[in-house]
């Protein structure tokens, strides 16, 4: 009896260990920065700031094409100026199958004019335009199953709160790809307009 309670208190303790060492490292990085409007659950309408990233084409929705690599050498040092830039959460991706991008948020402390040009002609440094969007936050695996459940979920919401997305869904991705699936954190957003009066 004494034994299975020693496995049982190092497995929750490994458990522990496992949650805190992941937050730990997502604490380590800026994130995109917003505002919180209203939350109701796991949904959330946000306020966000311009936001300028570096963003490539993607070949295939499974990033097999070197597009996160091609955004990684770019903050080490792969531009015209060989500045390294910190990175930051989370990693964007949107798009149609035939039109996907990925995208690094470059951090706050760094405008538009004065990011250093990419070296790669695949890379493309612009603004992403401030508004408002509706967000869900969910766990798992990057999948088409889990990206396509969630939009719908967040889609019937916003239905529910009479609200009108205005663009196609972008994905964030929090987490490095070693972290377990049950401890990942993923938000979908879809840009939305003021709410309407019920």
């Amino acid at each position: 009896m004494k034994r299975m309670w020693l496995w049982i208190f190092i497995a929750v303790g490994g458990v522990g260990l496992l949650v805190a060492g992941c937050q730990a490292t997502r604490a380590g990085y800026e994130s995109a920065p917003y505002k919180v409007v209203r939350s109701d659950g796991k949904f959330e309408l946000r306020d966000y700031p311009a936001l300028t990233v570096v963003e490539t084409p993607m070949a295939n929705p499974n990033g097999s094409d070197g597009g996160f690599m091609r955004l990684f050498r770019f903050i080490t040092g792969a531009n015209e100026g060989k500045q390294k830039i910190a990175m930051t959460t989370p990693v964007f991706m949107s798009g149609s199958a035939t039109n996907l991008t990925m995208a690094f948020v470059l951090p706050a402390k760094i405008n538009t004019a004065a990011v250093p040009k990419p070296v790669d002609g695949a890379l493309t440094v612009r603004e992403l335009p401030a508004g408002r969007f509706a967000v869900l936050r969910y766990s798992g695996g990057r999948n088409a199953k889990n990206e396509s459940e969630t939009v719908a979920r967040l889609q019937s919401w916003l239905e529910r709160e009479r609200l009108t997305a205005l663009s196609g869904p972008v994905y964030g991705y929090f987490d490095p790809p070693w972290t377990p699936t049950f401890l990942r954190r993923n938000e979908v957003m879809l840009r939305t307009e003021e709410a309407k009066p019920k």
